[in-house]
């Protein structure tokens, strides 16, 4: 089967950075769905793996989103069938997606959304965990619809807001949750873009952001989710959490001083979308539960797709671009490829 991998770790514009492989078909073991991949994200931890995880000259498959049909499954599996249309992120424990057919564990599996073509689905599912666990897992947001109390509900910061997970991160705080949303942009077109999924308001990153905070009518935020330069930002945080607040951080940052929460007895969340994967705790259904949820939300009509650009087929020159475009740290939404 055609497969795009890296061998080495390389900046994106090294000769190999990413190349063109044969690999043998996988097939399905256990709780395994075999799938032949139509649609693939492409996401930061793409970038990162191929610059810094080095395969020690063996083929590294990257690729943590795809949209596809399950062609076959393994003895134990008892959610999906032959030919359901299915979407997931993997584990990074496995080769990825970028590759014609790919086993994956039904546990992290979900029905991709009706209403939705392979490219838009693919844009969305480590986004939407990530957002829906940092959201409802770790932050423990309240759920339920706006009413007229909502005047005094309190506010959820999403810092990088135009981001793949900042864009599911609005989406979800908007639609399940009373909390007023205030995202972070800087250009004009990742400000309405935040504003078109649904934030409350959004705010300069790049200017004073406790000084904008404040102008909208509070000085604290109840919540802060930090999406990425979590260390370059983290003096703000500090500053803009409310007393017995909660922040939520995903990225890799720089040391930061955590116990400048302290006087303020906040509290820290870290979210790893690979984790429940990665240990197979007994919950790691829970992502299949996410998506199946997700999946009905999109053809309720209540979540949309955050498919920006469609970078044409999964070729390894298109995934190359996509590298790139991400790590200009200048995107909004999702970059997506499909079809081999």
């Amino acid at each position: 089967m055609k497969a795009i991998a890296y061998t080495h770790a390389r900046p994106i514009d090294a000769e190999d950075a990413l190349i063109e492989i044969d690999l043998p078909e996988p097939a399905p073991h256990r709780r395994d769905l075999l799938v032949e991949v139509r649609a693939v994200g492409v996401n930061p931890v793409d970038t990162k793996l191929r610059r810094l995880a080095h395969p020690l000259g063996e083929p590294r498959v990257l690729g943590f989103d795809a949209a596809g049909i399950v062609r076959a499954i393994g003895p134990e599996v008892t959610h999906f069938g032959i030919g359901d249309e299915v979407w997931y992120a993997g584990t990074l424990q496995r080769p990825g997606a970028n590759a014609e057919f790919q086993t994956v564990d039904e546990r992290l599996v979900g029905h991709k959304p009706k209403r939705l073509s392979w490219a838009e689905a693919a844009a969305m599912p480590l986004t939407t965990i990530t957002a829906w666990e940092m959201l409802f897992d770790r932050l423990a947001l309240p759920r339920g619809a706006r009413g007229a109390e909502s005047g005094t509900a309190k506010t959820l910061l999403i810092i990088g807001g135009a981001g793949g997970v900042g864009s599911m991160a609005i989406q979800l705080a908007r639609r399940l949750t009373p909390l007023t949303v205030i995202a972070t942009a800087s250009r004009p077109e990742s400000r309405e873009w935040c504003l078109k999924l649904g934030a409350d308001h959004v705010i300069d990153y790049r200017a004073d952001m406790p000084g904008a905070l404040a102008a909208l009518g509070d000085r604290f935020a109840d919540d802060i989710f930090c999406t990425n330069a979590t260390d370059r930002h983290w003096p703000a945080i500090v500053r803009m959490i409310r007393p017995q607040g909660r922040v939520g951080l995903i990225d890799d940052p720089a040391p930061i001083d955590v116990r400048e929460l302290k006087e303020k007895s906040a509290s820290l969340h870290w979210e790893a979308m690979f984790t429940r994967a990665l240990y197979e705790t007994p919950d790691m259904s829970a992502q299949r539960d996410i998506l199946d949820a997700a999946a009905r939300l999109v053809d309720d009509g209540v979540l949309v797709t955050t498919l920006a650009e469609h970078f044409g087929r999964i070729t390894a020159a298109n995934l190359i671009r996509a590298h790139a475009r991400i790590e200009t740290g200048l995107m909004r939404g999702k970059i997506v490829l499909e079809g081999f």
